[in-house]
Order: C-alpha cells, then structure tokens, then sequence
C-alpha cells in the first residue's frame, strides 16, 4: 500500500507543470498583447526621435524579457512532466532534463540570459543620473557565479557519463574471434 502511494505521489508534481505551463502562457499572452499594442501606437503615432527610439527599445526589451521568463517557466514545466510523470516523451535534445541536476542546469543557463536581458534594459532606460555601476556589479557578480555553478555542474556530469561509460565497458562481454 505505501509503495503504491509512493509510487504515485509523483503525479503530485503535476500541480507544478500545470502552474508553470499557465504562467508561461498568461507571460506570452501579455507579451503579444503588449507587442501588438506598442506597434500598433508606433505606426499611429510615430515619435521619429531618439527618445522615441530609445523609448520603444526599451519597451521591446522589457516585452522580450516577459517572453524569456514564459520560456523558462514553459521549460520548467515540460522538464518537470518528463522526470516525474512521462520519462518516455520524445524532446529536443537542449529541452531533455534526464535528471533534476539537467532540470537545474537548464534553469540557471536560462536564468543568466534573463539577467543580462534585464541589465540591458537598465542601460537603455539609463537617464544618466541613476547608479547603475552598481546594478552592473551584482549582475556581473550573480551571473559570474552561475557561470562557475554551471561549469562545475556540467563538469560533474561529463565525469558521471565517463565513469559509466567505463563501468558498462568493464561488464560489456569480451568480443568473440568469430
């Protein structure tokens, strides 16, 4: 009895994939509102300036960065759905997560580019007043120590493949001289 409960307390993590997957699509569902709005208030009323360039690059910046979160949490989600439930779903070979280390990895690859998405819109909505040196450090700091997390997790891995590698090499049968 425990181990059939057990055994099906994995589908408990299906309230995760649910949230994640309707997050992500509430996140694309604001961003192509929010894109078709600012075009649409582009070409009816042009601001040919460059504040009004600079203006609608950042708009589009803080949109691609909605797009990029809803990436992540769709990501997650699916990810999630393959290691608990469905181990045996056909994926792209960058969105397969074989482990919950694959599904940190992928997360924290994610996470960096959203960082430096998000300190480019800092830059561009930059009015020259604001420090944004410092923003600049902790986000060079944040992103410098997910860097290392990710070559010491990615370096693990490879070592963990290596070793299985040989083990399966050292059961494997000798060939025969046929």
């Amino acid at each position: 009895m425990i181990r059939s409960m057990l055994r099906g307390s994995r589908y408990l993590v299906l309230a995760a994939v649910f949230g994640a997957i309707a997050a992500a699509f509430a996140l694309f569902t604001y961003g192509l509102v929010r894109t078709l709005m600012i075009v649409w208030q582009t070409f009816s009323d042009p601001q040919l300036s460059s504040k009004g360039g600079k203006l609608l690059m950042l708009a589009f910046i803080e949109i691609f960065d909605l797009f990029l979160l809803g990436t992540v949490l769709l990501i997650m989600g699916v990810s999630l759905y393959t290691l608990f439930v469905d181990t045996k779903m056909r994926l792209p070979g960058w969105l397969q997560a074989n482990s919950f280390d694959d599904l940190k990895i992928n997360l924290v690859a994610v996470v960096i580019v959203v960082m430096g998405v998000t300190f480019l819109g800092h830059v561009v909505a930059w009015d020259g007043e604001s420090d944004l040196l410092q923003f600049g450090i902790a986000t060079s700091l944040m992103t410098a120590v997910l860097t290392l997390f990710l070559w010491v997790a990615k370096g693990a891995r490879a070592k963990a493949k290596a070793t299985k590698a040989d083990e399966s090499e050292d059961t494997a049968p000798p060939p025969s001289d046929d």
